[in-house]
């Protein structure tokens, strides 16, 4: 088995000019989108040397951008304010909006609906509606550039991190804010929801990491002081620790109690965001135009697996801290705080004050502006496209293998007492006279359709020549 905790696992050159921005899908851990100040918004797959596809349309350096919760859209935010919208599945733009007088910092989809939140260095935060390509509600309270913001899980809530050391919580169906959470002593850089519990995280310049229970609204625990300033932090899918990313290290930590699990030297720099793919934590960082991805081995960083002990082959990955043994995390039980529920159908009702900003003419472009360009066709089939079902020119139709004889369908000669009930039934004749029969029409379902048996008159329905024909005659007529 190999003695590496972390290695550089890729490195590449993603823009001709500057690199400004990068995030990894969530989902997956394995796709990564870069904006620079060539205005483009770059896509790829991590293992991948090429670039997948390139996306056009801003006309100011790219600021932040994000992919949704299932990678099949990215947006991203411009110096200028403004935020473009892509499918990747269609490779095409899908909406254009304005409304921030500043840099975008932050972005973040609805968990469910089509609804986008961001924030500014204007220290607003926005939430837009993608159906209707405008502005719903505006939040203020913040007195400094907003740095991060995170729907909960359950859709409830809309959390922002800002410059001010604050921390607020705004109640979307209210539409005001809910609470404010002060404690850090520096800018707060990112905010993170547990995965599962009313839990949320916020990790500051001031190099520590606050745990705050949504519940009672109070500070459950605060981490040792990191190497650095906290630039990224992400919890373990199971809910069991939570790793937070400073310049060249990764840092583990626990809140009940607080407690520091490893801390190891990964050497990534300033690290942009981080994510999870398997038994791996990926990070990205950037410096001038090239792009750095490393890879940390979970099942060699406490508490998830022994570290290797220290060698002069491994001395890059040495914990700065003791690392504990191996053993599972058994944190004292909480009592009360409650679980998120994720369901759709619990989501709140978001309040909308619709302000009816609409992409301006410039923003807005057109064709040759706001557009995809696919690099590698076949790895962007491979990664972003979905498969698509052919359409059968008979899909209306059932397979011949399924179709039976009309007499073998007693269940569907019942439910003809329906049909019956609209019919002007001519002394003489029943509806049954007009249903085929087994030894003269073994006829598939379809034929069911037949005018005869939908005509308010079945005799008028016939044709004048067939009118005097015998009951047998209009058997065989069908």
């Amino acid at each position: 088995m190999s003695s590496r905790r972390s290695w550089k696992h890729q490195e590449f050159v993603a823009h001709g000019s500057k690199v400004t921005c990068a995030a990894l899908g969530k989902k997956s851990g394995r796709v990564l989108a870069t904006g620079g100040e060539d205005m483009k918004v770059n896509m790829w797959s991590v293992d991948k040397p090429n670039c997948i596809m390139s996306l056009s349309g801003h006309q100011t350096p790219i600021a932040c951008v994000r992919f949704g919760p299932n990678e099949d859209l990215v947006v991203a935010g411009s110096q200028s304010g403004s935020l473009k919208v892509w499918d990747l599945n269609q490779a095409k733009i899908v909406r254009t909006l304005t409304g921030h007088k500043a840099a975008v910092k932050s972005l973040d989809f609805f968990p469910y609906g089509e609804y986008l939140a961001s924030a500014a260095v204007d220290s607003l935060v926005k939430l837009w509606d993608l159906r209707r390509k405008g502005c719903i509600m505006t939040y203020q309270g913040h007195s400094g550039p907003v740095n991060s913001l995170k729907f909960s899980p359950d859709a409830r809530w809309l959390v922002s991190a800002s410059d001010d050391t604050t921390v607020r919580l705004w109640d979307l169906s209210a539409g005001k804010e809910l609470r404010q959470f002060s404690g850090h002593y520096g800018p707060v850089n990112q905010i993170e929801y547990h995965p599962s519990e009313y839990l949320l995280a916020s990790g500051s310049n001031d190099r520590t990491v606050n745990f705050w229970d949504l519940e009672k609204f109070a500070l459950v625990s605060a981490s040792e002081a990191a190497t650095a300033q906290v630039r990224a932090i992400l919890f373990h899918p199971d809910g069991e620790v939570l790793f937070s990313a400073t310049q060249d290290y990764l840092h583990v930590f626990s809140w009940e109690p607080s407690r520091t699990h490893d801390t190891l030297v990964v050497g990534w720099g300033k690290v942009a965001d981080i994510a999870i793919s398997q038994d791996e934590l990926l990070g990205i960082s950037y410096q001038q135009g090239s792009v750095q991805v490393h890879v940390v081995d979970l099942k060699q960083v406490a508490p998830f697996g022994v570290p290797p002990p220290p060698t002069r082959g491994n001395a890059s990955n040495v914990a700065a801290v003791s690392p504990e043994p191996q053993r599972p995390i058994r944190r004292p039980p909480t009592g009360t705080r409650r679980n998120f529920v994720r369901s759709a159908s619990t989501a709140t009702k978001l309040k909308e004050e619709t302000e009816g900003e609409a992409p301006s003419a410039d923003e807005e472009g057109n064709d040759i502006t706001n557009r995809a360009d696919i690099r590698s066709p076949e790895e962007y089939r491979q990664v972003f496209q979905q498969p698509v079902k052919p359409k059968s020119n008979n899909a209306h139709r059932n397979s011949p293998a399924a179709h039976k004889p009309a007499a073998d369908l007693p269940s569907m000669v019942g439910n003809m007492n329906l049909i019956t009930q609209e019919f002007s039934k001519p002394s003489g004749l029943n509806v049954a006279d007009f249903l085929p029969v087994r030894d003269t029409c073994p006829l598939p379902v379809p034929r069911l359709t037949h005018p005869l048996l939908f005509a308010r008159n079945p005799i008028a329905a016939l044709h004048p020549n067939q009118r005097g024909r015998s009951v047998q005659s209009c058997k065989r007529v069908i």
